[in-house]
């Protein structure tokens, strides 16, 4: 929330903190309605927090085309500025794409304490005896690790995805990262010529 209400209007919907306000009143209630994740969790909670997860993911995208089209179409931008918001969006993206991955990850934190349910992420903790105590569950950490590093090689590193979703979540992310990292980086060289 703090880095896209830190983005430079021109690559925001419409003010800067519109959004943030709107994710913060979003994260207020569910802290409020349910402060510690468990099994039983109810569906409206859910849908909340898929919804917040959305939000944001849809208005760093949004920013992401936004960046993108100025680009394409040579629009003046400073170089600090056109850093500062790459820099932003991509850290948006790391954070946004470990939500997403916690969150659906063998059915979400709630039901990852009591399920015995395929995994959608291999873990090296999950395979490798002694590294890790037994029953080693992955945190929201592990799962940020994950986004951090597909975001920094574009691909999974020592965790892989299992599932269909988690590959075409990461290869979502690997797309929004290499975007980023290539248009600003070209618009760099072309800035410093």
């Amino acid at each position: 929330m703090l880095l896209y209400a830190a983005m430079p209007e021109r690559y925001t919907i419409g003010r800067p903190w519109l959004f943030p306000v709107l994710e913060g009143a979003l994260v207020v209630g569910l802290n409020l309605t349910a402060p510690r994740r468990h099994s039983e969790e109810a569906t409206i909670l859910r849908i909340a927090t898929f919804s917040l997860t959305g939000l944001v993911t849809a208005t760093n995208f949004f920013a992401l085309t936004l960046l993108i089209n100025q680009l394409l179409h040579g629009a003046k931008t400073e170089g600090s500025q056109l850093i500062f918001a790459a820099i932003q969006m991509w850290l948006t993206n790391v954070i946004v794409f470990a939500l997403w991955y916690w969150e659906l990850d063998r059915g979400g934190p709630g039901q990852r304490i009591v399920s015995g349910d395929q995994p959608d992420f291999l873990f090296p903790q999950m395979t490798t005896t002694g590294v890790a105590p037994p029953g080693w569950m992955p945190s929201f950490v592990d799962y940020l690790y994950v986004s951090f590093t597909n975001a920094m090689a574009f691909s999974p590193t020592d965790t892989l995805p299992l599932t269909q979703w988690a590959k075409l979540l990461m290869l979502a992310e690997s797309i929004a990262s290499l975007l980023t990292v290539a248009f600003v980086a070209a618009r760099a060289v072309n800035i410093l010529s």
